[in-house]
């Protein structure tokens, strides 16, 4: 993935509503692996 790529990934995460820190989570969990960054499932349920 080039820097072009990663920063269209960033800016669509930030215009779908993650928050500053999901996103890093997101990047640590991508290279890491580590399950501590792993996203968690959002409650997207609306009545």
């Amino acid at each position: 993935m080039n820097m072009t790529e990663v920063a269209r990934l960033l800016l669509g995460l930030r215009a779908a509503g993650w928050s500053e820190k999901e996103i890093n989570d997101f990047v640590l969990y991508i290279e890491s692996g580590e399950e501590q960054y792993k996203p968690k499932p959002r409650d997207t349920k609306k009545e």
